[in-house]
């Protein structure tokens, strides 16, 4: 004969065993009995206790301050960014002064022809500096960013090429102080 059961009220359950008697279990009696005579209403779970809400405070603080954190470094990225862009310019407006200069030059060695490509490059220049100028560091990105995306491989030539041409200039820098350094022991 198999096991029947059946639940009568919440926590009792009647049925016949296997042997076929009738039999009666009290869930709540027996939980009464196992608890050591404490009732199932004495006994409170707290899910929120002090170790859990401590828990919950130090993980919000570290996420405050991570935010905090971030928010400092892009706003110092800027500020090194925003310095970078007026060296920048500083530095290309004295190269497009050096090609004005360099194009009256040009003018009495080789012509006026050859000084007018000198005076437009330094215009251009100039031109390019001043466009540096009047933009933000964010919109500069931003534009960086989408020149990358149009032309992959013009944006990785450059970066090439400027890497190149500051290797060169590095190496050269190297090689004129060790010449120094020769110079003097001599």
């Amino acid at each position: 004969m198999a096991d029947e059961s059946k639940t009568t009220q919440a926590g009792t359950t009647k049925g016949t065993n296997a042997s076929g008697e009738q039999v009666t279990f009290d869930a709540d009696a027996k939980l009464e009995a196992d608890a050591g005579g404490v009732g199932t209403a004495d006994i409170e779970f707290e899910p929120d206790d002090e170790l859990a809400q401590s828990r919950r405070g130090t993980k919000q603080t570290l996420k405050d301050e991570a935010g905090r954190l971030g928010s400092q470094a892009a706003e110092r990225a800027r500020a090194y960014a925003g310095e970078g862009v007026e060296r920048a310019t500083g530095a290309l407006d004295e190269v497009a002064n050096m090609m004005r200069g360099a194009a009256d030059d040009v003018d009495a060695k080789l012509g006026e022809q050859y000084g007018r490509y000198a005076r437009s490059a330094a215009d251009g220049i100039a031109g390019f500096a001043e466009n540096l100028r009047g933009k933000d560091v964010d919109e500069l990105i931003d534009q960086a960013s989408d020149f990358v995306r149009k032309s992959p491989a013009i944006a990785v030539g450059t970066a090439a090429a400027i890497g190149f041409v500051l290797a060169r200039l590095i190496k050269s820098g190297i090689d004129a102080s060790g010449d120094g350094a020769d110079a003097s022991k001599a």
